[in-house]
């Protein structure tokens, strides 16, 4: 197998890419610009193979998609199938990447400090679920306001309203599953200060 021919034909190939993985998450040129620190000319010109790619290019944007160089790239799998989990901080929370499947379902580790009251609900499209690890959690889904401990799971309709987050007397950790569009939400890339949070799970 010629590694170095199918890396290359992968950055051959990477414009289209790139566009694929923008559109799928139904953001704007502009938009991906102001989360990978560039301009949106800079993103277009990569889009339509009118700029070379380069790492100083592709790491802002593996970093505003929430992806590894290699899946933006569309690298050749060299056969170890373990996925590196590169924890981050988000408000207070640390999140643990557990998938590396950027355009479908995700999955995550998340653990939580003890918050009082309710943050901001959010909405989105999709779904979620959540496994609660240890720990007790807090969940606002629309008027409903429920306490969950170790070994409980809740799953529900992400349009509705709804927040969580650790309750009780100790920190919680749980396991979360959401699709692209909760990912923009719970777990935001954009403008990181190192890695501090933008937006509350």
């Amino acid at each position: 197998m010629n590694t170095n021919a199918d890396l290359a034909a992968a950055l051959d190939g990477i414009g289209p890419r790139l566009q694929r993985i923008r559109t799928g998450r139904a953001l704007t040129l502009a938009e991906v610009a102001e989360l990978a620190g560039t301009s949106a000319s800079t993103v277009s010109r990569l889009e339509s193979g009118l700029r070379k790619p380069s790492l100083e290019l592709l790491f802002p944007l593996a970093r505003a998609y929430g992806m590894t160089l290699d899946d933006l790239v569309g690298a050749p799998e060299f056969g170890d199938p373990r996925v590196q989990l590169r924890p981050r901080r988000r408000n207070g929370r640390i999140v643990i990447p557990l998938s590396r499947n950027p355009g479908g379902v995700q999955a995550w580790k998340v653990v939580m400090s003890v918050e009082h009251g309710p943050g901001t609900l959010r909405t989105h499209d999709g779904s979620e679920w959540i496994y609660v690890l240890s720990g007790q959690i807090r969940l606002v889904v629309g008027k409903r306001n429920l306490v969950l401990g170790q070994g409980e799971v809740a799953d529900f309709d992400t349009r509705t309203p709804h927040w969580f987050g650790a309750t009780g007397d100790a920190p919680a950790e749980i396991l979360s599953l959401f699709d692209r569009n909760g990912a923009r939400v719970h777990i935001p890339e954009a403008s990181d200060a190192g890695e501090g949070a933008t937006a509350r799970p």
